[in-house]
Formats: C-alpha cells, sequence, structure tokens
C-alpha cells in the first residue's frame, strides 16, 4: 500500500472532482437532503482513498477526517457553501480550527430521462490551518492591534462581538493575542452549538491568497 501525504492527496482530489463531475449516480436522484449527498460524497472519497493508500482514518476521537494530515473533508452545495463543525473553544474563532480543510463544492443535476444525478464539482479548494479563522474577527483585532490598542480593548471588542467566552477567558486570550497577533482568516465562522462555516470567501480568493489553494477549477 503506498503512503498518503498531502501532496498525493490534493492531486487525488482533483482527479476525483473531475471524474465525479462525469458520474452519474442512480441513488441521489430526487435526494435534496445535503446532508445525505454530503455523506455520500465523503464517503465515496475516502473509500476511494483506502483501496489504494496506507493511511489512519478518522474517528469520533479524533474529530477529523484524516488525522495524520490534519485535514478535515467538507462537502457543500454551491447554493449555499457552508458546513458545521465541532466548537472546541473560542479561540479556534481568533487562531483558526487548529486543522486544514479540503473543500468539495457541487453542483446537483438531476436527470429526469435517466433518473440519474450527477454531482458537477464546480471547487475543490485546500485551506491551511492558519486561514481558518474568522475574516471580520481577526481583521478588527489586527486593526486595534495595528491602532496600538491594548490588552483591555481587545477584552471590549472580544465581548462586545459576542464571542462565547467569559470574562476571565476574554483576559487569556485577550493577552495572547497582544503578545501572539493571529494571521488574517478567510473563513465566516458563526456562533452556534457547532460552529457554521461558511466558505464564499475563500471559493473567491483561493489561487489569490497564501494558504488557500485551488485544486480544482
Amino acid at each position: 500500500m503506498k503512503k498518503l501525504d498531502l501532496a498525493v492527496l490534493l492531486q487525488e482530489a482533483k482527479a476525483f472532482a473531475e471524474c465525479e463531475s462525469e458520474h452519474d449516480e442512480p441513488s441521489l436522484y430526487g435526494i435534496t437532503d445535503g446532508k445525505a449527498v454530503g455523506t455520500y460524497l465523503e464517503q465515496k472519497f475516502t473509500q476511494y482513498l483506502l483501496t489504494i493508500y496506507e493511511y489512519e482514518p478518522g474517528n469520533s476521537a479524533s474529530g477529523i477526517d484524516l488525522p495524520a494530515l490534519a485535514v478535515d473533508i467538507k462537502v457543500t452545495s454551491i447554493k449555499q457553501p457552508q458546513s458545521s463543525c465541532p466548537f472546541e473553544s473560542a479561540r479556534q474563532k481568533i487562531y483558526g480550527l487548529g486543522y486544514n480543510l479540503l473543500i468539495f463544492v457541487y453542483e446537483k443535476v438531476d436527470n429526469i430521462e435517466t433518473q440519474t444525478s450527477r454531482l458537477k464539482i464546480r471547487h475543490t479548494i485546500y485551506i491551511e490551518k492558519e486561514r481558518t479563522a474568522d475574516f471580520q474577527m481577526t481583521k478588527s483585532l489586527l486593526q486595534i492591534l495595528e491602532n496600538e490598542g491594548n490588552v483591555d480593548d481587545i477584552i471590549a471588542f472580544l465581548l462586545d462581538n459576542n464571542l462565547p467566552i467569559d470574562e476571565i477567558g476574554a483576559k487569556r486570550l485577550a493577552e495572547e493575542i497582544s503578545n501572539n497577533p493571529p494571521r488574517q482568516g478567510f473563513l465566516t465562522i458563526s456562533n452556534a452549538l457547532q460552529w457554521r462555516l461558511q466558505y464564499t470567501r475563500v471559493i473567491q480568493k483561493a489561487g489569490e491568497v497564501d494558504g488557500i489553494y485551488r485544486v480544482w477549477r
């Protein structure tokens, strides 16, 4: 069995996107549940990888699909490119999720005559973990630091923006931000019991910003 590394993963993701965009699938015909479509595509890709490559698949403990590569696979519709991920801490919104993302963005087209569905992959994008923080949050924090803001200014900003954190946690995080400024993130992350990740910006910026790569299309 071959060993799976990041370069090989991205090559396979590109080939998979190209092949899947031409595949007609009867089991998806008429299905409107985005979660079911996403599960189909993600499992098909990971099961294909398992037939060729030696790697540790994800489980509930790791929380991501490819823990050895620190990569989580996301599948989303072009109609509303977003997905959810587990909430670990408020810090993720500022310093990133802690892992890289491989995102397949599809357009589902049903064929009445053949009673099949085709998932046309419109974008396949890889985002390095350092770029997975929230765009507006990191942009504003970097501006505060540039304007000689201190820890008190950062605490006020964190609390005013309803970051899911208490005052003690906000103080600790503000001190870290002051000593170790975050990198500019490019996701839109909404607060919820799970983070809600939105990908419109990374689709637009892929290939233009360091750390966001267009794998396909």
